[in-house]
Formats: C-alpha cells, structure tokens, sequence
C-alpha cells in the first residue's frame, strides 16, 4: 500500500507540474471552450471545461487498467521485468521534465509513435466540434484522452509497473486530476493561464526531474534490499527470548 500511494503521489504531482507540457497538445482543444468568451458567460464555460476533462480523465483509467493487464501477463511470464519497466518509467519522466524544462523535441519520436493510433481516432472528434453541449464536451474529452503525449506514455508506463487493474486505473486517474487544474483553466481563459505557466517551465521540469529519479529509485532500492521486510520479521523473531 505504501509503494502504490508513492506510484499515486508520483502520478499526480507529474501531471500537476508536467500541465505546461500540455499546453503545445491539450490547451488547443482545450482552447476550443474560450472561443466565444466575448458572448458566451463564465458560468456557461467552466461545466463544459469540467466534462471535458472528465472525459479525457476516464480515457486515462481505462488506459491505465490496460496496461496494468499488460504488466500482470508480462510479470507473470516474465518476473524480473517489473523493475526495469519501472526504470523505463522514472527515464521516460526525467525526459518529459527536461523537454519542459529546456524546451527540448526529445519526446518528439515517441509522440510520432502513437499517432498512428491517433490518427485511426481523431475523425471521430469532427462531428463534435464546436462544442455546445456537454454531451460534446465529455464526447471529445473521451477522444483526446488518446492524443499522444510523451508525459502520457510515461505514467502509462508507471501504471503498468502496478500489474493490478485497479491501481492502474487509479494511477492514471492521479495523474489526470493532477493536469485538471491547468487544463480547466485554460479552457476557460487560455491565454492568460498559457502565460502565466510559461515562466514556470524551468522550475516545474527541474522538479519532475527529480521525480523521475525517485521513481527509478524505488526498483533499484528494492533490488539493493531483497525480501527486506523478511529480514525484518526474521529479526524481530531473532530478538524474542526462548520460551524454552
């Protein structure tokens, strides 16, 4: 429980600081909601940004419980590929945090991979814009959940390192809450909040950084202390006087 609120808390704070990172991806459609502020009222702008992302939101937990089943099957014939999955992982988010940090394309290859699949989805978004109505909003949301985005595939990643549908689900769920904040708001004011956290790029890649490094630290500790809570219940055993 302990290693699966880390993976949470890493998935969420990934996506709370990588937002910036979706602004190049995301805030365009996200965008599409703040087109019409001149004529359409705040109040009408916020629940159509909500089930946008809700949309993508669950698009993410259902991504997120498919890999997980992935990882299951590939642990379960393959039992020390856990780690070096995770490993995978924590590089794939130091990469993110430094191509927002410094502007680098290094995610660009990776992206470029999953725009065959995209490309198979995206028509189905043509019918639903402009977005009227919330219906459209939770329908387009659903559909760019499958954009592809290098911060993404790498939680995706982390989820399947859970090899639990449920906590992949729920990983993936973490980490988009954790972009909500900033994709609603640009929903609603795009410009202004697209400003705003382009002065926070330096910071917030330097701090998933760090994140990054962390995650491919918990396999690598694991590795270093094998069946260490064994060690720790034989030693408590140790240290029990005989009854004899």
């Amino acid at each position: 429980m302990t290693e699966l609120f880390a993976v949470l808390a890493t998935a969420f704070v990934t996506g709370l600081l990588g937002s910036a990172h979706c602004f190049g991806m995301c805030a365009g459609i996200s965008g599409l909601f703040a087109i019409n502020a001149s004529v359409a009222s705040l109040k009408s702008q916020v629940p159509k940004a909500f089930a946008y992302n809700l949309g993508r939101v669950l698009s993410y937990a259902f991504l997120g419980v498919l890999v997980a089943v992935l990882g299951k099957t590939l642990v379960s014939g393959i039992p020390d590929i856990a780690a070096p999955v995770r490993f995978a992982s924590g590089a794939l988010i130091i990469l993110v945090g430094l191509q927002l940090a410094f502007g680098w394309r290094i995610l660009s290859p990776l992206e470029s991979a999953g725009a065959k699949v995209w490309n198979r989805i995206a028509p189905a978004a043509r019918g639903l814009v402009p977005v009227e109505t919330m219906s459209q909003a939770l329908g387009l949301g659903l559909i760019w959940g499958w954009l592809p985005c290098g911060l993404v595939y790498s939680v995706l990643l982390l989820a399947a390192t859970t090899t639990d549908p449920v906590s992949g689900g729920l990983v993936m769920i973490a980490f988009g809450l954790g972009t909500m904040p900033a994709m609603i708001a640009t929903g609603v004011s795009a410009s202004k909040i697209a400003q705003f956290m382009s002065g926070k790029r330096l910071g917030a890649g330097l701090l998933i950084i760090v994140l990054g490094l962390a995650t491919i630290a918990m396999p690598v500790m694991k590795f270093a202390n094998p069946g260490g809570e064994m060690q720790h219940g034989e030693h408590s055993h140790a240290m029990t006087p005989d009854p004899d």
